[in-house]
Protein backbone atom coordinates (compact mmCIF):
# COMPACT_ATOMS: atom_id res chain seq x y z
CA UNK A 1 0.00 0.00 0.00
CA UNK A 2 1.07 3.27 -0.10
CA UNK A 3 -0.11 6.62 1.53
CA UNK A 4 -2.61 8.22 -0.09
CA UNK A 5 -2.57 11.60 2.41
CA UNK A 6 -0.72 12.52 5.20
CA UNK A 7 -2.09 14.28 8.34
CA UNK A 8 -0.79 17.10 10.32
CA UNK A 9 -2.07 17.68 13.69
CA UNK A 10 -0.51 19.68 16.78
CA UNK A 11 0.57 16.30 18.16
CA UNK A 12 4.47 16.46 17.42
CA UNK A 13 4.63 12.74 19.59
CA UNK A 14 3.00 9.82 20.56
CA UNK A 15 2.52 11.26 24.07
CA UNK A 16 -0.17 13.66 24.34
CA UNK A 17 -2.09 11.73 21.37
CA UNK A 18 -6.14 11.75 22.54
CA UNK A 19 -6.64 7.70 23.22
CA UNK A 20 -9.78 8.65 21.63
CA UNK A 21 -10.21 11.54 19.27
CA UNK A 22 -13.64 12.09 19.25
CA UNK A 23 -12.88 13.39 23.01
CA UNK A 24 -11.02 16.30 21.83
CA UNK A 25 -13.19 18.05 19.21
CA UNK A 26 -11.49 20.65 19.45
CA UNK A 27 -7.95 19.79 18.05
CA UNK A 28 -7.95 20.45 14.42
CA UNK A 29 -5.52 18.96 11.94
CA UNK A 30 -5.32 19.21 8.30
CA UNK A 31 -5.29 15.83 5.39
CA UNK A 32 -2.71 16.90 2.84
CA UNK A 33 -3.26 14.31 -0.40
CA UNK A 34 0.04 13.03 -1.46
CA UNK A 35 0.77 12.89 -5.60
CA UNK A 36 -0.90 11.12 -7.82
CA UNK A 37 -4.38 11.71 -5.54
CA UNK A 38 -3.68 15.47 -4.89
CA UNK A 39 -6.45 16.17 -7.55
CA UNK A 40 -9.51 17.31 -6.59
CA UNK A 41 -12.07 14.71 -8.51
CA UNK A 42 -10.75 12.60 -5.75
CA UNK A 43 -12.99 14.32 -3.13
CA UNK A 44 -15.65 15.21 -5.59
CA UNK A 45 -18.89 15.17 -3.60
CA UNK A 46 -16.90 14.57 -0.09
CA UNK A 47 -18.31 17.73 1.09
CA UNK A 48 -22.06 16.79 1.48
CA UNK A 49 -20.53 14.23 4.47
CA UNK A 50 -20.16 15.50 8.41
CA UNK A 51 -17.33 12.69 9.25
CA UNK A 52 -15.06 10.63 7.96
CA UNK A 53 -13.36 6.95 8.39
CA UNK A 54 -9.43 7.49 8.62
CA UNK A 55 -7.72 4.50 7.34
CA UNK A 56 -3.89 4.67 8.62
CA UNK A 57 -0.43 3.77 9.87
CA UNK A 58 1.09 3.66 13.29
CA UNK A 59 4.47 4.83 11.93
CA UNK A 60 6.07 5.42 15.03
CA UNK A 61 6.08 2.14 15.84
CA UNK A 62 8.17 0.79 13.07
CA UNK A 63 10.20 -1.96 14.59
CA UNK A 64 8.47 -2.47 17.79
CA UNK A 65 6.79 -5.78 17.48
CA UNK A 66 3.67 -7.08 18.70
CA UNK A 67 2.32 -9.50 21.70
CA UNK A 68 -0.82 -11.57 21.59
CA UNK A 69 -2.44 -10.39 24.68
CA UNK A 70 -1.94 -6.16 25.83
CA UNK A 71 -3.02 -4.35 28.91
CA UNK A 72 -5.76 -1.51 27.92
CA UNK A 73 -5.06 1.36 29.57
CA UNK A 74 -8.61 1.55 30.35
CA UNK A 75 -8.19 -1.87 32.51
CA UNK A 76 -5.68 0.24 34.61
CA UNK A 77 -2.87 -1.28 32.77
CA UNK A 78 -2.91 -4.69 34.60
CA UNK A 79 -4.97 -6.91 32.76
CA UNK A 80 -4.45 -8.50 29.53
CA UNK A 81 -6.89 -9.15 27.13
CA UNK A 82 -6.48 -10.18 23.49
CA UNK A 83 -4.68 -7.84 20.85
CA UNK A 84 -7.80 -8.25 18.40
CA UNK A 85 -9.75 -7.01 22.00
CA UNK A 86 -8.28 -4.02 22.07
CA UNK A 87 -7.51 -0.51 19.44
CA UNK A 88 -3.80 -0.87 20.65
CA UNK A 89 -1.35 1.09 18.38
CA UNK A 90 1.58 -2.51 18.69
CA UNK A 91 -0.28 -4.72 15.80
CA UNK A 92 0.23 -7.42 13.25
CA UNK A 93 0.26 -4.87 10.85
CA UNK A 94 0.11 -1.35 12.45
CA UNK A 95 -3.38 0.14 10.85
CA UNK A 96 -5.63 2.23 12.85
CA UNK A 97 -9.07 3.50 12.45
CA UNK A 98 -10.72 6.92 13.07
CA UNK A 99 -13.89 8.80 12.73
CA UNK A 100 -13.53 12.85 12.06
CA UNK A 101 -15.44 15.60 11.54
CA UNK A 102 -15.03 17.20 8.51
CA UNK A 103 -14.58 20.83 9.07
CA UNK A 104 -14.22 21.93 5.29
CA UNK A 105 -12.54 20.59 1.94
CA UNK A 106 -10.11 23.49 0.94
CA UNK A 107 -8.42 24.14 -2.68
CA UNK A 108 -5.47 21.43 -3.06
CA UNK A 109 -7.69 19.84 -1.89
CA UNK A 110 -6.47 20.08 1.42
CA UNK A 111 -9.38 18.37 3.98
CA UNK A 112 -9.96 20.46 7.37
CA UNK A 113 -10.94 17.77 9.99
CA UNK A 114 -11.50 17.81 13.73
CA UNK A 115 -11.15 15.44 16.73
CA UNK A 116 -8.16 13.59 15.21
CA UNK A 117 -6.20 10.74 17.29
CA UNK A 118 -2.94 10.96 15.33
CA UNK A 119 0.89 11.84 15.80
CA UNK A 120 2.23 14.86 13.20
CA UNK A 121 2.67 13.15 9.92
CA UNK A 122 0.81 9.88 10.07
CA UNK A 123 0.20 8.12 6.83
CA UNK A 124 -3.50 8.17 5.81
CA UNK A 125 -3.76 4.58 3.08
CA UNK A 126 -7.45 5.60 2.65
CA UNK A 127 -10.11 7.34 3.33
CA UNK A 128 -14.35 6.18 3.68
CA UNK A 129 -17.78 8.58 4.14
CA UNK A 130 -18.94 7.75 7.51
CA UNK A 131 -22.69 6.51 6.81
CA UNK A 132 -24.53 6.50 9.47
CA UNK A 133 -27.39 4.16 8.92
CA UNK A 134 -25.00 2.18 8.34
CA UNK A 135 -22.18 2.71 10.77
CA UNK A 136 -24.25 3.93 13.51
CA UNK A 137 -25.25 0.99 15.62
CA UNK A 138 -27.30 1.66 18.67
CA UNK A 139 -27.38 -1.96 19.57
CA UNK A 140 -23.54 -2.60 19.73
CA UNK A 141 -22.24 -3.14 22.70
CA UNK A 142 -18.68 -1.98 23.94
CA UNK A 143 -16.82 -5.18 25.97
CA UNK A 144 -14.54 -3.57 28.66
CA UNK A 145 -14.63 -0.28 27.56
CA UNK A 146 -18.11 0.66 29.07
CA UNK A 147 -16.84 0.57 32.66
CA UNK A 148 -17.51 4.10 33.40
CA UNK A 149 -14.98 6.57 32.04
CA UNK A 150 -13.65 8.99 34.83
CA UNK A 151 -11.92 12.48 32.90
CA UNK A 152 -9.76 14.70 34.95
CA UNK A 153 -10.58 18.11 35.89
CA UNK A 154 -8.17 20.98 34.19
CA UNK A 155 -7.12 23.66 36.26
CA UNK A 156 -4.54 25.96 34.42
CA UNK A 157 -2.41 27.16 37.57
CA UNK A 158 -0.17 29.36 35.51
CA UNK A 159 0.34 32.57 33.15
CA UNK A 160 0.15 31.85 29.71
CA UNK A 161 2.82 33.50 27.85
CA UNK A 162 0.74 35.03 24.96
CA UNK A 163 -3.20 34.40 24.32
CA UNK A 164 -3.71 31.23 22.82
CA UNK A 165 -7.00 30.61 20.73
CA UNK A 166 -9.69 29.48 22.26
CA UNK A 167 -9.80 26.36 20.39
CA UNK A 168 -6.15 25.38 21.21
CA UNK A 169 -7.22 26.40 25.04
CA UNK A 170 -10.08 23.86 24.74
CA UNK A 171 -8.22 21.34 22.71
CA UNK A 172 -5.81 21.65 25.90
CA UNK A 173 -8.27 20.72 28.42
CA UNK A 174 -9.90 17.94 26.36
CA UNK A 175 -6.30 16.20 25.57
CA UNK A 176 -5.30 16.30 29.55
CA UNK A 177 -8.64 15.38 30.64
CA UNK A 178 -8.25 11.98 29.03
CA UNK A 179 -5.25 11.64 31.35
CA UNK A 180 -2.08 11.19 28.40
CA UNK A 181 -0.22 9.50 31.53
CA UNK A 182 0.38 5.61 31.05
CA UNK A 183 -1.81 3.56 33.04
CA UNK A 184 1.03 2.62 35.39
CA UNK A 185 2.04 5.73 36.76
CA UNK A 186 0.14 7.79 39.49
CA UNK A 187 3.06 10.10 40.61
CA UNK A 188 1.41 12.94 42.38
CA UNK A 189 4.63 14.87 42.12
CA UNK A 190 6.12 13.98 38.67
CA UNK A 191 5.87 16.19 35.79
CA UNK A 192 4.71 15.46 32.39
CA UNK A 193 5.38 17.38 29.63
CA UNK A 194 3.61 17.40 26.13
CA UNK A 195 3.81 18.96 22.87
CA UNK A 196 0.51 20.91 21.44
CA UNK A 197 2.03 22.66 19.04
CA UNK A 198 2.63 25.56 18.98
CA UNK A 199 2.96 25.06 23.15
CA UNK A 200 4.79 22.44 25.60
CA UNK A 201 2.68 21.61 28.33
CA UNK A 202 3.57 21.04 31.25
CA UNK A 203 1.57 19.49 34.00
CA UNK A 204 0.76 16.70 37.15
CA UNK A 205 -1.85 14.89 38.09
CA UNK A 206 -3.28 14.38 41.57
CA UNK A 207 -6.40 13.87 43.23
CA UNK A 208 -8.53 13.33 39.75
CA UNK A 209 -7.15 16.96 38.85
CA UNK A 210 -4.61 17.88 35.92
CA UNK A 211 -2.71 20.80 37.04
CA UNK A 212 -1.32 22.90 34.45
CA UNK A 213 2.07 24.42 35.17
CA UNK A 214 3.34 26.13 32.49
CA UNK A 215 2.61 26.74 28.96
CA UNK A 216 5.71 27.94 26.92
CA UNK A 217 6.48 28.19 23.42
CA UNK A 218 7.42 25.00 21.75
CA UNK A 219 11.19 24.74 21.31
CA UNK A 220 12.60 24.20 18.10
Amino acid sequence: MEPVAYIRTPFADKFGVPRQGNLAPHVLSEIVFAPPFRNPECVRGLENFSHLWLIWGFHCNDGAGWHPTVRPPRLGGNTRVGVFATRSPFRPNGLGLSVVKLVAVEEGPVLRVSGADMVDGTPIYDIKPYIPYADSLPEATGGFTEQPRHLLDVQVECELPTKPPTDWLEAMREVLAQDPRPAYQNDAERVYHIILKPYEVSFCVSDGVARVLAVRPQSS
